[in-house]
């Protein structure tokens, strides 16, 4: 077994699979075809799918465990359960049997040195780091509620956090444990603070000296299905961040959809998904919904996104499913790619955001494969998407998926017809979906703002069309009504992506006497046009949108800047451009 440590993994040599030839035609990659390996088609899906839901689930006992029980008999595929490495050469691997190992020492830890019993809260801030993966799992062993966060919070952020929920325990490393130590005289439940630091911090456990010195003989606790089991933190448009409860079930049941159909995994695979610890798609494509299927879960920690080391990661390991978001696929498809091998490469995904069509169409031309989206939120897992064996339709982010019934409905929640933008939903009457979440943790009013009629309300707008397809117009809040049109920020993002100026652009609206409000774009220039005339350049991408879609939908606006604010999940955050330009703070 590996010692526990930030910086004393055993390091093991990369060549323990095969690698493929690259096949390039005058610099485009041959077109390949996903075929499905967990099904036939769409419609195959939706036979097939048919969760059963018992009254106790615990993911670490009954999916993990099982795991590590086959690879003892030899029933399962060799690939790892856990992959990690860094920028330093460092590697981790572990087998089924060696997480289920790690992570009975630390449940040994949070039930015994820390005296944490079930469904306490523990308040988890790390990177990418191989300790973040133990904790998700102890969690679960010993029943206690997970706060998973971004290493980019604030003490003031973090405060809120810690006082809204509660937290008994907090887990993180040197960089946060500053601002941990700033705020703790505050919170009056915190009781226990685990530092992940090779060095030793006054007033914190650390983490490897407890895991060390922990059994690794531990019984997992009897969770019910419905039993809270995580609490991410998330931004609405107004009040503070709200806590979306999942219970056990939701999310170690539910994600089978993502992994077994959208993912389309199997315990050969290896996956690679970019999203940070803080975001809820880290739970979904970075613990559930490969592991759920025996796959692989490949991690390079990165301190930030660089492209190039994306691409040379790609092409070093034999990494079989990407993901990432739009925004990462935009800055990756302006590199090079034609020296990079993507052989091992099968199956490519997004979501958090709609994606360009452009960019699409750069990725297929220099990987050979196509991009699939998905489409859900935090509170969810999976509501639409494109499938392996579906035709993509470009704009359009697939079908719904077989857990849902997604609806497109009116503000009094009665479905609308085809072709007609209206509000995002899911059914939940006469039965709510048990992959829905559970509430905003003693928050009940803005619960119940979510639901209208029979359907909760996702917050997004969209139509579906004739062959039940949907299509994201934007944010309930994004959508601008300029002299009485209503547009689409994405449609005009769209428009100018696919001009060789632009890099990457936002749209929202802006305040005008005459219509009302009207649309502007803020645009990151791609380098060769950055020392352009700008006025010349403004009429250009003007003319430009005019040409491709509606004139009405032109930028009326359009501001230049180096880069656009992002959440730490690669989201573009057009509420904070729109505050700007409407003078709010």
């Amino acid at each position: 077994m590996r010692a526990i440590g930030k910086v004393s993994f055993q390091l093991k040599a990369l060549s323990i699979f095969p690698s493929n030839f690259k096949c390039q035609i005058r610099g485009h990659r041959v077109h390949r075809v996903s075929r499905p390996q967990n099904f036939t088609d769409y419609e195959s899906i939706k036979q097939q799918y048919s969760p059963q839901i018992p009254e106790y689930f615990n993911f670490a006992e009954d999916v993990l465990d099982v795991w590590a029980e086959k690879e003892k008999k030899g029933e399962k595929a060799s690939n790892p359960a856990f992959w990690w490495v860094n920028d330093r050469k460092q590697e981790v691997r572990w087998s089924f049997e060696e997480l289920g190992f790690h992570s009975r020492r630390l449940a040994n830890v949070l039930s015994g040195a820390c005296g944490l019993n079930q469904q306490d809260r523990v308040f988890l801030v790390l990177p990418r780091v191989p300790e973040w993966w133990l904790v998700n799992v102890a969690c679960l062993r010993t029943g206690t509620v997970l706060l998973p966060g971004t290493s980019q919070l604030t003490a003031r952020d973090i405060l809120h956090r810690l006082q809204t929920s509660g937290a008994r325990c907090v887990i993180t490393d040197e960089s946060l444990a500053p601002l941990l130590d700033a705020v703790a005289s505050q919170c009056s439940s915190l009781q226990h603070k685990i530092l992940v630091s090779p060095t030793k911090r006054e007033g914190w456990k650390n983490f490897g000296d407890l895991v060390r010195n922990a059994s690794s003989d531990h019984e997992c606790v009897k969770t019910r299905s419905d039993d809270p089991m995580t609490i991410f933190f998330t931004s609405g448009t107004t009040g503070s961040p709200k806590m979306t409860q999942h219970s056990h079930s939701s999310y170690g049941i539910g994600l089978t959809v993502n992994g077994r159909y959208w993912l389309d995994l199997t315990e050969r695979d290896v996956l690679w998904n970019t999203s940070d610890t803080g975001w809820a798609k880290s739970a979904w494509s970075s613990v559930y919904a490969p592991w759920i299927q025996g796959a692989c879960v490949f991690i390079h920690h990165m301190p930030r996104f660089d492209s190039h080391t994306v691409l040379e990661t790609l092409s070093s390991y034999p990494i079989s499913t990407f993901c990432t978001a739009p925004t990462a696929y935009r800055m990756l498809v302006q590199e090079d790619m034609s020296s990079y091998n993507f052989s091992n490469l099968q199956h490519c995904l997004c979501a958090g955001e709609p994606i360009n069509p452009e960019v699409m169409g750069k990725w297929r031309n220099a990987t050979g494969l196509d991009i699939y989206e998905g489409y859900g939120q935090t509170e969810t897992v999976l509501i639409a998407g494109t499938f392996k064996g579906m035709k993509i339709k470009a704009g359009a982010f697939g079908k719904a998926s077989p857990e849902y019934d997604v609806q497109v409905v009116d503000e009094a929640g009665n479905v609308l017809p085809r072709g007609v933008e209206g509000n995002l939903g899911i059914r939940v009457k006469p039965h709510k979906p048990f992959s829905l979440f559970t509430e905003y943790t003693g928050d009940p009013d803005r619960t119940a703002e979510c639901y209208v009629g029979d359907f909760y309300l996702t917050g997004d707008r969209g139509v579906m069309d004739e062959d039940d397809y949907l299509w994201f117009v934007g944010r309930a809040d994004d959508v601008i009504l300029s002299a009485g049109y209503r547009i689409g920020p994405f449609e005009v993002e769209n428009a100018l992506i696919e001009h060789q100026a632009v890099a990457e652009s936002a749209v929202v609206s802006s305040p005008d006497p005459i219509r009302g409000e009207v649309v502007k774009a803020f645009v990151v220039l791609t380098a060769e046009y950055k020392s352009q005339d700008q006025d010349q350049l403004k009429k250009e991408l003007q003319t430009y949108v005019k040409k491709v879609t509606a004139p009405y939908k032109y930028p009326r606006k359009i501001e230049f800047v180096e880069q656009l604010p992002k959440t730490v999940s690669g989201k573009i955050r057009r509420v904070e451009l729109r505050n700007k330009e409407w003078g709010r703070s």
